[in-house]
């Protein structure tokens, strides 16, 4: 296989990072060059909501920048993402014209689901050493500068991912009082994140202790790396971050700066990103923090890979999402054994009908998470439980998907419990209350045709006893037949099936037909 050059551009809320890789070759990634350069684009962003023309100039200067060093390198293909520092801006729109028209980059923005899902995928890339820190009790902290979020598992497995609004540079600006010679940074930073943090413990935690906790920033990760020889992660303890703590207070910017090989301005992010890692590692009675050491662009490059088929992973993601769906649905009372009986009859009817929807293993995945997930709005209301479903799910993070596809899967649980609206009429009820759908007519469809399975299924197992687990589907010219062997009485799900198999028609022309063989 031929090698190709790739690279990754990571506009992040302190820095730019350009890295280029070279990928292919028996199944390598190799980074061959890093360029870096500071511009707080999040400073503007989180204090005014808008990045002021100086530092847009500044960016576009990087960018042209990184433009010419792409071309030296003879890079076959680049994806550029904005996290934060973008994604907040109220202008985004804007901004990211004007600056494909000046440097002829394309900017894409990542929702923070899509974020910390790429920097998931870039600890996954070390391999064996992560297989081994998440075979016990392990979080992954992502640190950025917007906020940060606190990924559980459990024997190899995701249970949960929360996103708090703590981030370095959101916590920089409220410390703009604060003496620079940092002294009394910890106490206030300790005051600013101890309700939210103990707010956590008691949702998400417990009394559990997590054996590894893994860091993935830009802060505390380079200061590690030049503990380590070079290529190496590093793992250090709480206690060496009370001593780096310590260090940090105990001399001047200056010389603590020069020592640690670090900028000035570049200091009080680190002390920031070193406490909150310290009361998190302490909240969790961590014993080891492992650094990798890795960035966000490794999990662009990573992605790009698995995509284009130059590296096969071996970290099944589609099962974390699965996780954190599963989670989500056991957090709101959501019965499992319902859930598993959802998924068989839709995944069932799914397959049956490939040749007629036109979807694939993504939609697929979708359908899997509206069944799991097809009922959580009962635990606030047993009247509205589609609208209700549809709010948890688009106020939920649910790592790996995009707010666009978090929209397709709420809509799909919606639609299941609430009569269809059409495609005019979504967008018209979304500008009417406020808010701004990012459903194209792509997506419209893939919600009627998955609601249209889901709203089948859920009429087969409308009694909640598991009578037609075994059901098997085949199509026959216009009509799909259902067969079941079950010898329970299934008279109630028939009288609900009649009534879902008007929607399914109206969106395939195909009649299902439900056939009992006792």
């Amino acid at each position: 296989m031929a090698v190709r050059t790739f690279a990754a551009i990571d506009i992040g809320s302190f820095e730019i990072t350009l890295k280029i890789y070279e990928i292919g070759g028996r199944g390598r990634m190799k980074a061959v060059d890093c360029l870096v350069r500071s511009i707080a684009l999040g400073s503007d962003t989180y204090a005014e909501g808008k990045i002021g023309n100086d530092k847009v100039e500044e960016l576009c200067e990087v960018l042209s920048d990184f433009k010419s060093v792409m071309k030296a390198y003879k890079v076959k293909d680049y994806r550029a993402y904005g996290t934060s520092a973008i994604r907040e801006t109220k202008n985004h729109t804007i901004l990211l014209d004007k600056i494909e028209q000046r440097t002829g980059i394309r900017i894409s923005v990542l929702s923070n689901s899509e974020q910390r899902f790429l920097d998931y995928k870039s600890v996954a890339w070390t391999g064996d050493d992560f297989k081994k820190a998440i075979e016990q009790s392990a979080a992954i902290l992502d640190i950025g500068g917007g906020s940060i979020q606190i990924s559980l598992f459990d024997k190899d497995t995701l249970v949960s991912t929360q996103n708090l609004r703590l981030g370095v540079l959101r916590i920089q600006d409220r410390l703009s009082h604060v003496d620079r010679d940092l002294s009394h940074a910890g106490e206030v930073v300790d005051e600013m994140v101890s309700a939210q943090l103990a707010t956590y413990k008691k949702l998400y935690l417990g009394s559990e202790t997590v054996r590894n906790l893994i860091i993935v920033d830009d802060y505390i990760s380079p200061w590690a790396a030049s503990r380590a020889k070079s290529g190496e992660s590093v793992t250090i303890t709480p206690k060496d971050l009370r001593n780096l703590l310590k260090e940090l207070e105990s001399q001047s910017s200056y010389k603590i700066a020069k020592k640690l090989g670090v900028s000035e301005e570049r200091l009080p992010l680190l002390v920031i990103s070193s406490l909150l890692t310290l009361r998190i590692a302490e909240m969790m009675n961590t014993s080891v923090v492992w650094i990798p050491g890795v960035t966000l662009c490794d999990g662009i490059a990573y992605e790009y890979a698995e995509e284009e088929g130059l590296l096969k992973g071996e970290h099944d993601f589609e099962r974390d999402i699965i996780a954190c769906a599963k989670g989500i649905s056991r957090r709101y009372m959501g019965s499992r054994t319902r859930s598993e009986t959802l998924s068989k009859i839709a995944g069932t009817i799914f397959n049956s009908m490939k040749k007629i929807h036109g979807l694939g293993s993504r939609e697929k995945l979708y359908l899997e998470l509206a069944a799991i997930l097809h009922a959580c709005g009962k635990y606030i209301s047993l009247v509205n439980i589609g609208e209700r479903s549809y709010d948890i799910i688009m106020a939920s993070e649910i790592i790996g998907l995009s707010h666009a596809e978090r929209e397709i899967v709420a809509n799909i649980v919606r639609f299941n419990h609430s009569d269809f609206i059409y495609f005019d009429e979504i967008r018209e009820q979304s500008i009417g209350q406020g808010g701004v759908s990012s459903l194209d007519r792509k997506a419209y469809l893939t919600i009627a045709k998955l609601t249209a399975i889901l709203r089948v299924a859920n009429s087969l197992d409308r009694s909640h006893k598991k009578k037609m687990f075994d059901i098997k589907a085949k199509l026959d010219g216009n009509e799909l037949i259902l067969s079941t062997e079950t010898p329970e009485n299934i008279t109630l799900e028939k009288a609900f099936f009649e009534e879902s198999a008007e929607f399914f028609e109206e969106v395939y022309s195909i009649r299902p037909v439900l056939r009992q063989e006792v």
